[in-house]
């Protein structure tokens, strides 16, 4: 009970470590803490667009968590969630824009697409793994600059006429709420929320109630002993790597379908793949600890916005914050060692 405890102790005191050292950090820069900090909570929480907006951003953050997550409780360090999240948002436009279907079939076909097509991104490094043991870190590295740019060639020259922008979806295949964005003071916040909770519960559901689940965290433990227990180590990477594709691919679609409605030609990463390694760590890997890792992260990105405009702090310094968090939690294991050793004198 007590090493739980330490355990959902851990990734708070890292919260707080990085927000001291950022505080320190802007102090010596000359910088007003307190206005900066109050800034920050007025662009994520002041008002209702705020609110919605800060909703919104947790969304796709939510579900590249779990894509991160998922894949790390087997054993794997999927850092290809931007390639799957970049075709996933592909996939569901080009679904959005090439069909007129009703609402109840074309909005889950685009979803479904989405979710498709970051699955079969994420099979091939799954593949190579399983099949060669070619390591998935530098796999899906690489996978990261092809779906970028494999994306890019498809939008210019295959959906479009050599344009930078997609189409709009049709509303049919939208996310969007009328009623959502009218309570937020018409901000961008749309259903894909309700779709990231959801995947939440799929997550833990999968992996602590179902024997499938059980698999793939054993094959996550300890690969030989898995391996001499019967199961199939082979099928349940390539599974682990499909299922955290679909998670990704998922994210992209709440991009293409909620968010945006369209997809563009883009020179670089979105970074909402590789923020959502962050999310991961700090969530400690678990469905509940992504969502308020996302939570939190999706506040701070939002809320830095409005830092330079109310207290003359660049918003930067909030992805200084959150490189600390990292920091933090990749260090967890010095302040597991100092709560252990804490709570054994307060045993004692």
């Amino acid at each position: 009970m007590l090493k739980r405890f330490n355990s959902i102790l851990t990734p708070i005191i890292s919260v707080l470590l990085g927000i001291i050292v950022g505080t320190i950090i802007m102090v010596i820069s000359g910088y007003d803490p307190v206005a900066a900090f109050a800034a920050l909570w007025n662009g994520a929480f002041g008002e209702s667009y705020y609110i919605g907006e800060s909703i919104r951003q947790v969304t796709p953050y939510i579900l590249a968590g779990l894509a991160v997550a998922f894949a790390f409780r087997v054993g794997l360090f999927n850092i290809g969630v931007e390639g799957q999240f970049l075709v996933g948002w592909l996939a569901a436009v080009w679904v959005g824009v090439a069909f007129d279907l009703p609402k109840a079939i074309h909005l889950p076909l685009a979803i479904l697409a989405a979710m498709a097509a970051g699955a079969l991104w994420a099979f091939i490094p799954g593949f190579l793994k399983a099949r060669f043991r070619v390591h998935e870190v530098i796999v899906t590295i690489m996978m990261n600059y092809v779906a970028l740019h494999v994306s890019n060639y498809i939008i210019k020259n295959i959906i479009t006429d050599n344009k930078d922008k997609t189409d709009m979806i049709k509303e049919s295949a939208s996310l969007r709420s009328d009623w959502l964005q009218s309570i937020t003071d018409y901000s961008r916040l749309h259903w894909g929320i309700v779709i990231a909770i959801i995947g939440c519960i799929v997550m833990w559901f999968l992996l602590e109630r179902t024997t499938r689940g059980f698999e793939l965290r054993a094959v996550g433990f300890n690969q030989h002993a898995a391996h001499y227990a019967g199961m199939s180590v082979n099928k349940n990477i390539i599974l682990s790597m499909v299922i955290a594709g679909a998670f990704a691919g998922l994210a992209g679609s709440m991009e293409g379908l909620g968010t945006f409605g369209y997809a563009t030609v883009k020179g670089g990463f979105t970074g909402v793949g590789f923020d959502g390694i962050a999310v991961a760590l700090l969530g400690a890997n678990t469905s509940l600890g992504v969502f308020f890792a996302a939570l939190l992260f999706g506040s701070l990105k939002v809320g830095a916005l409005n830092m330079p405009l109310e207290a003359g702090v660049p918003n930067e310094l909030v992805d200084i914050i959150i490189a600390l968090i990292v920091f933090f939690v990749a260090s967890s294991y010095i302040i597991r060692v100092f709560l252990d050793r804490f709570s054994k004198k307060e045993v004692k």
